[in-house]
């Protein structure tokens, strides 16, 4: 039986001063997470607000620790790509 795996990540883009500066910084990460990982990735929420963001990446898999596997990788380089301004991060199963 497949799973669904949803990882939500919370951002705070301090730099950013204007919403064009945010989505530019969002969708770096989105498309580094998309062509890195083969995960499907959205801004859920703070789509309004030019300093917080949330973003999601999915991924499904008939294996339920290969999906684990994945997403944890997703956090970190998002952790890495991103420094302190990955204020949170969960991972929820469907």
């Amino acid at each position: 039986m497949p799973v669904i795996g949803v990882l939500t990540l919370d951002i705070v883009v301090e730099a950013s001063h204007s919403l064009k500066e945010k989505r530019h910084v969002v969708k770096s990460l989105k498309d580094r997470l998309r062509e890195r990982f083969n995960v499907a990735v959205a801004e859920i929420d703070g789509l309004d607000s030019w300093q917080h963001a949330v973003v999601a990446a999915v991924t499904v898999s008939s294996d339920k620790l290969f999906a684990e596997k994945v997403l944890n990788q997703v956090e970190a380089h998002a952790e890495s790509v991103l420094g302190g301004s990955l204020t949170g991060a969960s991972i929820e199963w469907l």
